[in-house]
Formats: C-alpha cells, sequence, structure tokens
C-alpha cells in the first residue's frame, strides 16, 4: 500500500518562503506523476502542481506560475514543492497525490491520483 507522507508545513509571514515535501514508500516504482493540491477553509480542493517522473512535464495552477517550484527525486521518491513569496491566500491544507497510472500528459484532476498524504498545514500571516 503506498504511503504519502508530507513534511515542511507551518506558520510563516507574508514574503516568506517554505518548502514542503512528500516522501511516498510501499512502492515498487516511481510513480508517474506527483504533485500537490491544497484546500482553504471553506472552499475546494484545487490543482496546484505536478511533475511526471521524468521530469519532461510539468503543470502549475495560474495563481502560483512565478512563485512555486515542484522538483522530484525519484531515487527517494519524494517530490517538493518550494513556495517563495507567500500571500495570505495561500494559506491552506496542502496535500500530496501520487498516481501509478500513465497518463498523456499532467493531471490536474484529484479524480486521477490514487494515493494521498494527510495534509500540511501552511499559513500565512498578513
Amino acid at each position: 500500500q503506498v504511503q504519502l507522507v508530507e513534511s515542511g508545513g507551518g506558520l510563516v509571514q507574508a514574503g516568506g518562503s517554505l518548502r514542503l515535501s512528500c516522501a511516498a514508500s510501499g512502492l515498487t516504482f516511481s510513480p508517474y506523476v506527483m504533485g500537490w493540491f491544497r484546500q482553504a477553509p471553506g472552499k475546494e480542493r484545487e490543482f496546484v502542481a505536478a511533475r511526471t517522473r521524468s521530469g519532461s512535464r510539468i503543470a502549475l495552477a495560474d495563481s502560483v506560475k512565478g512563485r512555486f517550484t515542484i522538483s522530484r527525486d525519484n531515487a527517494k521518491n519524494t517530490v517538493y514543492l518550494q513556495i517563495a513569496s507567500l500571500q495570505p491566500e495561500d494559506t491552506a491544507v496542502y496535500y500530496c497525490a501520487a498516481s501509478l497510472r500513465v497518463f498523456g500528459g499532467v493531471p490536474m484532476q484529484g479524480r486521477d491520483y490514487d494515493s494521498w498524504g494527510q495534509g500540511t498545514q501552511v499559513t500565512v500571516s498578513s
């Protein structure tokens, strides 16, 4: 059974930075795609970023382009989300997700992901 464990969340002032990590275990091979979603209070879960195993395809939500960077270490089955210039509207629980299925591109719908972490809270104070 695949397990995803996130870390790196916390409380940070606006303009600050964080790096979230997500380590996958229980795998015989690296997931085709690993990524991040987030859910703010009172809002639906939304796609943030994802990256394929080879790194040839990366997708970022428009709201985070230029501020968020996603990277992967396949040897460690770990995906990272580097967040810069944090804004209060980035406050949310950030979830790591992974899929073993192969897609034509980078899936951005939650239903396309097989495994989920429990989430890590990111709170940005103004």
